[in-house]
């Protein structure tokens, strides 16, 4: 996790007007993983990531996240501010799209393996009703998928992000290599 870590909060905690909102479950665990990282990579000691984690679990508001990774995430440099982010409305659009189609994709594991249990049940007898089990379990996919669609348009809306600062991340790499020396 780099620059992009901001993008994982709904409301960005380097924000004044953001910094007096309550700090949720997701926001605090945000801060574990770049925590986490840094541990793993030897940037914090193990002393430091409980101090930090420990902050971090405490923390109420917004505003008091922020200090505790600021120095482990890089900010934005001059590139990647000069371009254009996709539009929030494109950006809404697309996480619909794949939310459609995760939908869609769920609803046929649900009626595919569905249908194939219940011809083999009524060509072999029609005794128990096995295939009720697998009705159930691939249904429950379907209710999840059904249930959970802001958060799954959300988590797409929070992946186009990061890919797209991913993309900004490799031209600005692209460019630096191509820039001539002096």
């Amino acid at each position: 996790m780099e620059a992009d870590v901001w993008s994982s909060f709904r409301h960005d905690p380097r924000q004044p007007g953001n910094a007096g909102l309550r700090a949720s479950d997701a926001d605090r665990a945000v801060v574990q993983e770049v925590l986490t990282e840094a541990y793993a990579d030897g940037r914090l000691d193990r002393e430091e990531l409980d101090t930090r984690s420990a902050s971090a679990d405490a923390a109420r508001t917004l505003g008091e996240l922020p200090a505790l990774v600021r120095d482990l995430v890089p900010e934005p440099g001059p590139a990647s501010a000069g371009l254009v982010p996709m539009p929030r409305d494109e950006l809404e659009r697309r996480a619909a799209e794949k939310y459609r189609s995760d939908r869609r994709e769920a609803f046929l594991e649900f009626v595919g393996p569905s249908l194939v249990c219940v011809v083999i049940w009524a060509l072999t007898g029609a005794g128990f009703f096995w295939p009720g089990f697998v009705l159930v379990f691939t249904f429950l996919n379907v209710l999840r998928v059904l249930v959970n669609r802001r958060d799954m348009v959300e988590n797409n809306k929070r992946k186009l992000l990061k890919q797209q600062e991913k993309e900004i991340r490799e031209l600005e790499q692209r460019e630096s290599r191509d820039q001539p020396e002096d």
